[in-house]
């Protein structure tokens, strides 16, 4: 099926030019995108994120230039967009790995822009909540100290800390999701990661 057949029955609706697509396709696209990531479960993920942009954009398509590098070039866009969301999560989150799981993606065009923006929701989070969930939190993320140096300075065993801290942090979920429910998922997991040690810069 040449490209204008398969065009022209995508918009029609016609299931098996979808299909025909995507196998025409798939081994060119994902061997470009291996090319560029290393890991498969990341380029298959890359590469549907490509037909799900075509299909959603084929209307568009004015045969100018090919159907191949017309969705090369939606592909190349869906690489760089995946190596965008993870240095923002890289530079924002690797000191909370938690909030990994509530942003779904991010907020705008500028790295640096956006960067800034999740750091004030951050905060702001932080200082919402209230000034015991504040200070455990802050002791243990922004400050770094140990779960047994926290202990000392609340003058708590390290189990009640532990507690708290537990309860801190699901507290700072539900504010954080009720907050910015615009640039959050809807459906999201219980956070049971563990945490890493380190201060968090605002």
């Amino acid at each position: 099926m040449n490209d204008r057949k398969l065009v022209s029955g995508i918009l029609k609706g016609d299931k098996k030019a979808i299909k025909s697509l995507y196998q025409k396709y798939e081994l060119r696209l994902l061997y470009f995108i291996l090319s560029k990531v290393a890991d498969k479960k990341d380029a298959e993920e890359i590469l549907q994120d490509t037909f799900i942009s075509a299909l959603d954009s084929i209307p568009l398509f004015n045969y100018k230039a090919s159907l191949y590098t017309w969705l090369w070039a939606i592909c190349r866009h869906e690489i760089s967009d995946f190596y965008r969301k993870k240095k923002i999560k890289t530079i924002v989150f690797s000191r909370l790995p938690f909030l990994k799981n509530i942003v779904s993606r991010a907020l705008g065009p500028e790295l640096v822009l956006e960067e800034k923006q999740a750091k004030e929701r951050i905060f702001r989070t932080f200082k919402s909540l209230s000034e015991g969930y504040f200070e455990i939190l802050r002791l243990k993320y922004i400050e770094g100290f140990s779960m047994k140096e926290i202990s000392l300075r609340l003058n708590k065993t390290v189990k009640a800390v532990e507690s708290k801290l537990s309860r801190a942090r699901l507290a700072f979920q539900k504010e954080y999701v009720k907050a910015n429910q615009g640039s959050v998922k809807n459906n999201w997991q219980v956070f049971n990661s563990s945490f890493n040690k380190g201060k968090l810069s605002f």
